[in-house]
């Protein structure tokens, strides 16, 4: 079954479960959130594959996005809008119906699969929760920031919230959106942190044995510096 759907398309990808919060300046999409306000609908958002920016009407997205349920908006000065947003269903466009004042899609709404039963799947969430707990607290000790994540969740919840919160390039992101099978989208993320994790903590070692003050003194000393 096919439904229309109100497009935000953005240089960014929304999963499920997801918060994006947007700065709403442009007339078209104030519209558009003047129209979902009005509605108490929500609005489509996916990643541009063709296309300089959101504001372009000729701009193309990818055909698979993420409802976004409206949370809070708070107006700004000038007319401008800042909106908060939780991710919902994905969605499938199936066409684009119209291009003014904001891109209209015909979509499908996207069933997720329920099989929290099966034993390689649950084994294969906790590796990941394993995995992406060390990933975020070698993240905090390189960054100097703080991060905090409930990975409570069921397996869906996890791939989910793992895949918005890795530091990769959003087309990579837009794969695991587009991956129809929770543990085919968690197998995914454990290749990926098993790479990255070796590197990292060799970075962490690296900055523990030769801090930035030292590596700064031998810059700027050469190989005269005594590191006694």
């Amino acid at each position: 079954m096919s439904v229309r759907m109100r497009l935000f398309p953005l240089n960014a990808v929304l999963f499920p479960g997801a918060t994006l919060n947007l700065h709403v300046f442009e007339a078209r999409y104030k519209q558009l959130l003047a129209e979902c306000l009005d509605s108490g609908e929500g609005f489509g958002v996916a990643l541009i594959a063709e296309g300089a920016e959101a504001g372009d009407p000729e701009v193309t997205p990818h055909a698979i996005g993420a409802l976004a349920e409206i949370v809070e908006v708070s107006a700004l000065p000038f007319g401008r809008y800042y909106v908060s947003t939780v991710g919902r269903s994905r969605f499938r466009i199936l066409e684009v119906v119209a291009r003014e004042p904001y891109l209209t899609a015909e979509v499908e709404l996207l069933e997720e699969d329920l099989v929290d039963d099966d034993a390689d799947l649950r084994a294969t969430a906790q590796i990941v929760r394993d995995l992406f707990t060390e990933y975020v607290e070698l993240l905090v000790r390189l960054s100097g920031k703080e991060a905090a994540f409930d990975l409570r969740g069921d397996a869906q919840d996890v791939s989910f919230l793992v895949a918005d919160a890795l530091q990769i390039a959003e087309r990579v992101k837009q794969r695991l959106l587009e991956e129809d099978h929770t543990l085919a989208r968690l197998e995914m993320e454990r290749s990926f942190l098993e790479r990255a994790l070796p590197q990292m903590r060799a970075m962490v070692e690296k900055r523990r044995a030769d801090p930035p003050y030292r590596a700064d003194q031998k810059r700027y000393f050469g190989k005269f510096f005594s590191e006694n």
